[in-house]
């Protein structure tokens, strides 16, 4: 069973960071592309970064020179560590991965940012 479990979610104060966490399992993790998605209530989700096996990083330009995705092939879990949050980076986010026909989801972790 492909599992995907995000946590790092938190409150935090405007120019603050963290780091979000999504621990995968049911897959042989080093093969695949990892995403982050965030989405916010009544918005279209978002594609915030990917990784590929190889470690190819793609940014939206929104984020891009804020976050940092990084993947993790022995703890088969990827991160997305972010710096000079924004109220605008408020949204749930959520890693996503392509397997076996299908696209995966975790269940996400809130991001709220304060201003």
């Amino acid at each position: 069973q492909v599992r995907l479990v995000e946590s790092g979610g938190d409150l935090v104060q405007s120019g603050g960071s963290l780091r979000l966490s999504c621990a995968a399992s049911g897959i042989n993790f080093r093969l695949y592309t990892m995403k982050w998605y965030r989405q916010v209530l009544g918005q279209e989700r978002e594609l915030v970064a990917t990784i590929t096996h190889n470690s190819s990083r793609i940014y939206a330009d929104s984020v891009k020179d804020r976050f940092t995705i990084s993947r993790d092939n022995v703890r088969n879990t990827v991160y997305l560590q972010m710096s000079s949050l924004k109220p605008e980076d408020t949204a749930v986010y959520s890693c996503s991965t392509f397997a076996y026909g299908r696209n995966f989801w975790g269940q996400g972790t809130q991001v709220t940012v304060s201003s």
